[in-house]
């Protein structure tokens, strides 16, 4: 795979064979984004988990020191008051059947995160399929299935994510904005990191991370010290 100039030139600041310590990785990642825009600086943490037994999912939320630096458009399924409190934190879209409709006939997906109130997942089932397959599915665990959808909507714009295993047992996650610097990216990672740390499951056995990696939108990844984790 052929790399930009810019690319090549950020990846020589970064010693391969290196496991950083983090703050001096946030700063390398600050310095190797080369792009015109505001880079994402995401986290990928490989653990040493089978994601494949329900007694060894990673899955949780949490909202980070300095938010995402991205503001979330957030859908909510309500109706009544639990719909009038949605609007009040600041959702983008609230409703109950039309929502569904309009996803189901127009393919609708300009969104970022779906909340819903218990009563309506019988409702929000329907939608499981499409959904699915987008990670937009409200869950319990990620705290967007929640009687209290005006605290959901709050901590969602006010910066929080989700963080959940894939396939390959890697949590991918933003931590941040490049521009916010090595030291508000220090403490989103050190709040993120934390949570995950925290979420090992009893039947996990070995070393729990694996390896860890951040990386701007666009630049090469800095490998961070595993161990010191931990």
């Amino acid at each position: 795979m052929s790399r930009g100039k810019k690319y090549v030139d950020s990846a020589k600041l970064i010693d391969r064979a290196v496991q950083y310590d983090v703050a001096e990785a946030m700063e390398l990642v600050v310095k190797t984004a080369s792009a015109k825009f505001d880079e994402t600086v995401e986290l990928h943490v490989k653990l040493g988990v089978d994601s494949r037994h329900a007694d060894q999912q990673v899955r949780g939320a949490i909202v980070l020191p300095h938010g995402t630096g991205k503001t979330q458009r957030v859908l909510v399924f309500a109706k009544g008051d639990k719909a009038e409190e949605a609007k009040a934190a600041g959702a983008d879209y609230v409703g109950e059947m039309d929502m569904v409709e309009k996803i189901q006939k127009e393919n609708w997906f300009d969104y970022d995160v779906v909340v819903a109130t218990p009563d309506m997942m019988g409702l929000v089932g329907r939608l499981g399929k499409v959904l699915g397959p987008k990670g937009l599915m409200p869950s319990p665990k990620a705290g967007t299935v929640s009687p209290n959808v005006g605290q959901a909507v709050t901590e969602i714009k006010a910066g929080k994510v989700e963080y959940r295993l894939d396939k390959t047992n890697i949590i991918h996650c933003p931590i941040g904005k490049v521009s916010f610097g090595a030291q508000k990216l220090t403490d989103n990672f050190n709040a993120i990191m934390g949570a995950i740390i925290k979420a090992k499951p009893a039947a996990a056995k070995g070393q729990y991370v694996r390896s860890c990696v951040c990386a701007a939108t666009m630049g090469p990844g800095v490998k961070l010290n595993a161990a010191k984790l931990v």
